[in-house]
């Protein structure tokens, strides 16, 4: 099978100074994603699994990933769509890209996307995780994000003030949340299920209008005296915040 490495990953055993990491395996193939997925773990990382690249899409969206590996060939979804989606989202996570197609032609393409490295396959399991942990190197020696945009509100992760054209607007601390959730997600749909789970931390659907109730809030505070509504209701999708 192609996505299977030239290496047993049972040989490679964590180091003590290894910075542990939380890795986004985008693959399609579950048997070579599960053996994946056990590697990155025997070397000491926490990985979560998409199957898919819609999947894939949405939970690299919430930028809470080290370091991203991308199928190249992904039901719904390209591994390439899939990493130039990101990047027009400002989401910077380093992305290592996995192809059977490894000429040059099909690795230039992959760079030209936003990916940071490509590597074809079949690849030896030591030479992935080498390749990774130097992408989630360059990722910590980069700085943090103190401010995030869309349209014309502004909001200070440090200070945790929010303002919309200069106008301060005070938010409860779920509203905050709730706000900052949507605006990394600027331009693109956002679920109630993905807000259960990345707001609220709920798995499960408990069959209230705890959503509804928290984005009529938001709405109110966020749009109510300005011109344009920045906080958009997508029917029978979610909600979005306008990126421009």
């Amino acid at each position: 099978m192609q996505a299977m490495a030239q290496e047993e990953t049972t040989e490679t055993k964590p180091e003590t100074t290894r910075r542990s990491m939380r890795i986004l395996v985008i693959e399609d193939d579950r048997e070579a994603a599960s053996w994946l997925i056990r590697g990155l773990a025997e070397s000491g990382h926490v990985a979560d699994h998409a199957a898919d690249g819609e999947e894939g899409l949405n939970l690299a969206m919430e930028g809470v990933h080290d370091v991203l590996i991308v199928d190249r060939m992904l039901p719904k979804l390209d591994g390439l769509s899939i990493v130039r989606s990101l990047r027009e989202a400002g989401i910077k996570t380093p992305a290592l890209i996995l192809s059977a197609l490894g000429d040059v032609d099909e690795r230039v393409k992959g760079l030209r996307a936003g990916g940071d490295d490509y590597l074809g396959k079949p690849y030896a399991f030591a030479e992935l995780l080498a390749r990774v942990e130097g992408l989630g190197r360059r990722k910590a020696d980069q700085p943090q994000e103190t401010r995030l945009r869309a349209a014309d509100l502004e909001i200070d992760l440090l200070t945790r003030n929010v303002t919309r054209l200069g106008r301060p607007i005070v938010l409860q601390p779920r509203e905050f949340k709730l706000l900052e959730y949507l605006v990394r997600n600027a331009g693109h749909i956002v679920t109630r299920t993905m807000l259960l789970e990345n707001v609220w931390d709920y798995h499960f659907d408990p069959q209230t209008n705890v959503i509804d109730v928290h984005i009529s809030r938001l709405r109110s505070k966020i749009d109510k005296g300005f011109e344009e509504p920045i906080l958009q209701t997508v029917r029978g999708a979610g909600y979005m915040i306008r990126a421009t």
